[in-house]
């Protein structure tokens, strides 16, 4: 049996290492270079702990290894490379692939004016009366008949195929040799439109699909879905020095055309210092001008001038990302009063919590007080329910404009005017903080229950002895020593209100919006939401770099405030003693 379980773990863990060194060698030939070393050296660290004896001890932590590498130390550093580049959406790729994007993609080409599509018939292999993805396609061009084979890939671009290939070769006699196949046209001599199937290795290719062959248009959704769409929208067929590429003609056929690359590479001489240099440069075909590459991008000219975005690629801008809070008066004046709101919303949250618990505290640890569980257990319950279940409510229950309690029933009674809780700064602020602390303060009650039973009751005897009245002892005794041990968790609790994304979210969407701004913003959002809408809710596209930036920025008020407020607790003390 240990045998067996030995065979196991040995095949287990070549499995394992082939499966990371694939990973690993993937990642790097498709420029992940940092993940793909990450991976790389974490396999050799796995592989020393798991063969080396003095090691032993150490394969234990393997799981927290690999845990701590790919969801906490690789997503810091991604976080800080994205921070210093433009990395969002028109700038996913890398300049390399953006290049190749313009040389081989056939969205960067154009038909000639006054060409003319060339006639063709597709041909597939039958499995009885239902055509499959093997096909063959003629041309005829000038009298001439030519064959192709179903294109393949030339060209990659990660997952996505960027170009297929394939050849036109001449049909001579009935017959044509194509990679070493020989193919025989039944009839012969005749036009595409008269040939009745092709020859191969046993195989019989019949007709499947043609522009003019209205017999064949029940095959017109297969020919679409599973030919068009997965091998002819990105294909060129090759006759000598001219490609052809499938378009929809005006009249909404479609047709093979002879195209011509907008784009090509060429070297350009210019004098710089002195010199004279060659580099290599994308140049338009067509106007003869070579592409403007600026800030991660190229920009092209069109036939007035006038200059537009073609395509662009991640690169490293430096603090840009950092500079843009404090200098573009469009995203300063929204941040700071993000920044503002945030420290304000986590500053109310943890008193607005706090007095309240600490009140209910008070009345629950009086002695004389009867059926403390049940009042217990009826203040826990909103700590009970799932948030975002309690947020709902309040939103679509409560603070509901149209049909919630408040404005429909409860400020009619008090004889007010029902009010914009979402369409008004103030009530939508005072919206998510009072639903904040109906969700915080029985946290804030049960500690302070908690601290209050750990007071010595014989301070209370000695301080009512000296003639201290309710309000004396409270200011004298009980809040300094609750204070001594719910500090650092107000602290705590404070930078948890301060990346507290989901309640905003919830309830108001950071709305409502703030007007003039270049960015997705509302008077509600705190960093974190806000860093959330540029991220992946732009309305111009994210821009995961200066959400990034912000992150970054975040990170260190959340520790340099937490960092100080603990020292002026003094809550390291008994650690570090």
């Amino acid at each position: 049996m240990k045998g067996l379980l030995k065979i196991f773990l040995i095949l287990f863990l070549a499995v394992f290492n082939s499966g990371m060194v694939w990973a690993g060698i993937f990642l790097l030939q498709n420029s992940y270079y940092e993940l793909g070393i990450v991976l790389l050296t974490l396999l050799v660290l796995i592989d020393y702990f798991i063969f080396n004896p003095k090691a032993y001890p150490y394969r234990y932590t393997i799981p927290a290894l690999i845990l701590l590498f790919v969801l906490v130390l690789y997503p810091i550093y991604f976080t800080v490379k994205v921070a210093f580049t433009n990395y969002g959406t028109g700038h996913l790729m890398t300049k390399q692939e953006a290049i190749e994007r313009i040389l081989f993609d056939p969205n960067y080409t154009y038909v000639p004016e006054n060409a003319e599509p060339v006639e063709y018939m597709v041909f597939s292999v039958f499995n009885g009366l239902n055509p499959t993805e093997d096909f063959v396609v003629l041309f005829e061009k000038d009298g001439n008949i030519y064959i192709a084979e179903r294109p393949v890939v030339a060209k990659r671009s990660g997952k996505e195929v960027l170009l297929r290939e394939s050849t036109l070769f001449p049909v001579k006699d009935g017959t044509a040799e194509v990679n070493g196949k020989v193919y025989e046209i039944v009839p012969w001599p005749a036009s595409i439109k008269e040939v009745n199937a092709v020859y191969s290795d046993g195989k019989i290719y019949k007709p499947l699909y043609s522009p003019e062959e209205v017999s064949l248009k029940r095959y017109e959704p297969f020919f679409k879905v599973n030919v068009v769409q997965k091998y002819l929208n990105r294909a060129e067929f090759w006759l000598e020095d001219q490609s052809y590429m499938f378009r929809i003609g005006e009249n909404g056929e479609w047709n093979f055309y002879p195209v011509k690359r907008i784009y090509s590479l060429s070297f350009e001489e210019s004098l710089e210092n002195g010199r004279i240099t060659t580099k290599l440069v994308v140049k338009n075909n067509l106007t003869g001008r070579h592409l403007v590459e600026r800030e991660g991008a190229f920009y092209d000219y069109d036939e007035n001038g006038r200059e537009f975005f073609v395509i662009g690629y991640m690169e490293y801008i430096g603090f840009k990302n950092f500079s843009r809070i404090f200098t573009d008066p469009k995203i300063a004046g929204p941040f700071f009063k993000v920044f503002t709101w945030t420290f304000t919303w986590a500053a109310l949250s943890v008193l607005f919590t706090f007095a309240i618990g600490l009140s209910l505290a008070l009345v629950l640890n009086d002695k004389t007080l009867k059926g403390k569980n049940v009042y217990r257990t009826l203040l826990i319950i909103p700590w009970a329910v799932p948030a975002f279940i309690s947020v709902l409510v309040w939103r679509n229950g409560m603070f509901n404009e149209t049909y919630g309690i408040l404005n429909r029933f409860v400020l009619p009674f008090l004889g007010l005017d029902p009010v914009k809780w979402f369409n008004d700064p103030f009530w939508a602020k005072v919206a998510v903080l009072t639903v904040n602390t109906w969700l915080g303060f029985p946290y804030m009650m049960a500690v302070s229950l908690g601290a209050l039973q750990s007071i010595p009751e014989e301070l209370y005897e000695a301080a009512a002895i000296d003639g201290a009245g309710k309000w004396r002892r409270f200011w004298t005794i009980t809040f300094p020593l609750l204070m001594t041990t719910v500090a650092p968790l107000l602290v705590g609790s404070f930078a948890f209100n301060f990346n507290n994304f989901v309640n905003i979210y919830l309830l108001t969407g950071g709305g409502p919006a703030m007007a003039g701004t270049t960015t997705p913003v509302g008077h509600t959002d705190i960093l974190i939401s806000y860093v959330y809408k540029l991220a992946f809710e732009g309305g111009r596209g994210q821009d995961f770099g200066f959400a990034s930036a912000i992150s970054i920025i975040i990170f260190f008020l959340v520790g340099g405030i937490s960092f100080v407020n603990f020292k002026l607790s003094g809550a390291f003390e008994e650690v570090s003693e």
